[in-house]
């Protein structure tokens, strides 16, 4: 494939500072390099900008840096349009708040060809806040909702060309959930697999019976890998640590799945922090991750055949 980097530099959307260093430490634990072992070319887009709003007043007294986020929100949107007309995108956050620009842009692309934007949402929380309900300020609370076209974000936030059905959202690993979020996401019909589920049923199951959708509309496929996702004590560099995450193996599992579906069409990497990392161990887990969605096997397996399911 044709992968295409591009550094989102962007901690605004959290309360804690480090997150704007990920796309650094992306590069620095040799990403493009894990990528072109495995044939493919890449090209790095460097770093991009928020692009300068005007935003009014929010009656939430709470949301913190609501014009800088928009304004990021506004420059990814079309960045990821640009960069989805071909090549892979791979976006290098930078923390959540970045997928509301990524999915609003590529979502444009795929309306604009004709096909339905599906969203594989690999994260510890569902991010469903809308401005009036978030208590936090935290804006990477929010990019689901606004991505999948909920009400309140309008006059704040880019007007949305091209939502996401709520239907073709799947979230999985999900294990912290605010009571409004709860409310919320119960109206619509995003499919969500918390951790329970996970340890019920396992994560190949859950996975494909949405890949089968994904495969019978002929959708594109965004992959948002949340750091979060992954339990702590294999990946302690978020700021937002929740006890009981994805296993190494399970994490492993859910990428080898998407790379033999060949569905997916973008990735963002989000809420890596690397002033939290122990000696770059978060950051090449998620390069290990991001090597196995794009190919890399411990071994062929040619005889796959003679162990049907």
């Amino acid at each position: 494939m044709d992968c295409k980097l591009l550094g989102i530099p962007l901690q605004v959307g959290t309360g804690r500072r480090g997150c704007e260093m990920g796309p650094s430490a992306y590069r620095t634990a040799g990403l493009a390099e894990a990528l072109e072992e495995l044939g493919h070319s890449v090209s790095d887009l460097g770093d991009i900008k928020p692009e300068p709003l005007n935003v009014p007043d929010h009656p939430n007294s709470v949301l913190k840096y609501l014009q800088e986020n928009a304004g990021w929100i506004a420059g990814l949107t079309q960045a990821a349009y640009e960069m989805s007309a071909d090549g892979f995108p791979i976006f290098m956050g930078g923390d959540h708040m970045l997928a509301a620009g990524t999915v609003a842009g590529i979502s444009k692309r795929a309306k604009e060809e004709g096909r339905e934007q599906f969203v594989l949402w690999l994260d510890a929380h569902t991010d469903f806040h809308t401005l009036d309900s978030s208590d936090s300020g935290n804006l990477h609370g929010t990019p689901v909702a606004y991505y999948t076209g909920q009400k309140g974000f309008e006059g704040y936030f880019p007007e949305l060309e091209a939502p996401v059905s709520p239907a073709n959202v799947c979230m999985i690993g999900i294990r912290s959930v605010d009571p409004a979020e709860r409310k919320a996401i119960r109206e619509t019909d995003i499919t969500v697999y918390d951790m329970r589920l996970v340890d019920e049923y396992g994560v190949s199951a859950l996975l494909k019976r949405f890949l089968t959708k994904v495969k019978e509309a002929d959708g594109k496929l965004h992959v948002s890998l949340d750091v979060d996702f992954l339990d702590p004590s294999i990946a302690p560099a978020v700021g937002t640590t929740v006890p009981g995450g994805a296993t190494f193996r399970e994490a492993h599992l859910i990428m080898e799945m998407l790379h033999d579906s060949g569905l997916v069409t973008s990735l963002d990497l989000v809420e890596l922090n690397p002033f939290l990392d122990e000696r770059g161990r978060t950051a090449h887990m998620m390069v290990d991750l991001t090597a196995s969605l794009f190919g890399r096997n411990v071994m062929d397996r040619p005889t796959v055949e003679r162990f049907p399911l």
